[in-house]
């Protein structure tokens, strides 16, 4: 096992790298199927966890990335991206294990704070971690198979997701109603075991090879400020800003909304999540082959509008006046929810890294990471102070017909608490896609040609499917069409 970066590697290495690579990634996304999400949520609603102490927790994820700044100053140091990467997240996922060992340290519950204390370090050198990472993915991975390898990848750890949440939310049904009081006790091993995974993820990725990088050896400030004056990456700065502040304004009070507005109990809640991630399974695929024959630029253009409609119609979910009405647009939402962001993410994430320059990718990535992060963390404390303020407010719009002696209401809009936020965030959301259409990306094709062309190939799938008596496949491919 060498920490060395090798200044060739073979087809094989690579190859081998990009094997072990994914295996970190399954580890990984283990770690957060038992210690983030919902759960996590779940968790902190038991401990008694405030709006604010809510919006806090959703935004250290975003937040923890300004710090990405030190990952750079660490690389340009030290010159090995694969070490820095390997021991930031040793410390990243050691804080996993002391939050579960700290009811039988102490005896007693956690507090809220406690946990957001130890999260933050959790986060802190998670970020440190990634910002080396996607330096080193952006060198192992060729560029024209981005889209594929990493669309492939995200298939095989959300599989994994699904079924972990699935085991893991009826469990914790179970013991809810069964054992009660051994409900925080059950959260604690939760995270002795998402740590377990978070390190053996650890292991693999300090297998995998490094390749050696050619960094430019400006001044550290005047290197931060080239993505800056790189007039197109700047408008992808403003673009994902912005989508991220519109996104994470509503985004991350979805559970809170589901437990504390709807009353849905928490295995729905993961039901739901587990649909969306069928449905990005489902399409992830053919988001990663067309970015690559295409652009990413393009499938964003393609998916935003969609996930913008989903956004805004969480403010009705409350309206159709039966639980089985609002499980049915609940549903509805997700599918289509999955669908767009599983084309959303993976094209953000890959222009990013296509528009960065080879020598001075850590760099850039790193200003778009911090910056988007920035911007990510504002929105959901916004979100969290503004809360009990939206909580005392409602907006009603009906018709009512009157009649011999009787009348009859027909609500046409219900708004009040969260589904304020989720108006607001859902235009604003749009609002931002208009800033992507001034991001030049080679290979861009108008959205209009690709749409007609996936269309066509998707129709000839779905017969060729059908004719093949290939149940899963046929509609898998008609989801897609429909879409």
């Amino acid at each position: 096992m060498s920490f060395k970066p090798s200044e060739n590697l073979s087809k094989e290495d690579v190859q081998s790298g990009l094997k072990l690579v994914i295996a970190d990634g399954l580890f990984a996304e283990s770690m957060v199927s038992f210690t983030g999400g919902a759960f996590l949520v779940a968790m902190a609603i038991h401990m008694g966890a405030s709006n604010f102490q809510l919006g806090v927790l959703a935004a250290l994820p975003t937040f923890s990335s300004i710090f990405q700044l030190v990952s750079v100053w660490l690389v340009r140091k030290y010159k090995n991206r694969k070490a820095i990467a390997v021991i930031a997240n040793i410390f990243a996922r050691f804080p996993l294990i002391i939050i579960a060992l700290l009811p039988y340290i102490f005896s007693t519950s956690t507090s809220v704070s406690v946990l957001i204390f130890f999260l933050f370090f959790h986060y802190y050198f998670g970020s440190v971690a990634g910002a080396s990472w996607n330096s080193w993915m952006r060198d192992l991975v060729p560029t024209e198979q981005l889209g594929t390898y990493f669309s492939h990848r995200s298939r095989l750890t959300q599989s994994l997701n699904v079924v972990l949440s699935l085991s893991i939310a009826f469990s914790l049904d179970y013991i809810k109603a069964h054992y009660p009081s051994y409900e925080f006790q059950a959260y604690s091993v939760m995270f002795l075991i998402g740590g377990g995974f978070g390190m053996l993820g650890v292991l693999m990725l300090a297998k995998t090879p490094e390749p050696k990088s050619m960094m430019v050896n400006d001044n550290l400030f005047l290197l931060l400020k080239k993505p800056l004056k790189d007039k197109n990456f700047r408008k992808l700065l403003a673009f994902n800003s912005s989508w991220a502040f519109s996104l994470n304004l509503a985004t991350p009070f979805f559970s809170v909304y589901m437990m504390k507005t709807l009353g849905i109990e928490l295995s729905y809640i993961i039901a739901f999540g587990i649909i969306a991630q069928l449905s990005s399974i489902f399409s992830i695929k053919v988001w990663g082959r067309y970015s690559d024959r295409f652009s990413n630029k393009t499938i964003i253009n393609i998916c935003a509008p969609i996930y913008v409609l989903c956004i805004l119609a969480w403010a009705f979910t409350a309206m159709p006046g039966s639980h089985i009405g609002t499980v049915i647009m609940l549903v509805v939402i997700n599918i289509f929810s999955g669908i767009s962001t599983a084309g959303i993410n993976l094209g953000i994430g890959n222009i990013g890294m296509k528009l960065a320059p080879k020598e001075e990718a850590i760099v850039y990535l790193s200003v778009k990471n911090m910056t988007v992060a920035f911007f990510s963390t504002i929105a959901p404390l916004v979100g969290g102070l503004l809360a009990d303020f939206f909580a005392s407010h409602q907006l009603v719009w009906s018709f009512e017909w009157k009649g011999d002696g009787t009348s009859s209401v027909l609500p046409l809009v219900d708004l009040k608490g969260w589904s304020f936020f989720f108006i607001i965030g859902g235009v604003m959301a749009l609002y931002s896609l208009r800033i992507l259409g001034g991001i030049r990306e080679q290979g861009e094709v108008q959205k209009d040609k690709v749409v007609t062309y996936m269309r066509t190939r998707i129709r000839r799938s779905v017969v060729r499917e059908a004719k093949a008596r290939n149940p899963i496949a046929s509609l898998r491919r008609a989801m897609m069409f429909f879409f």
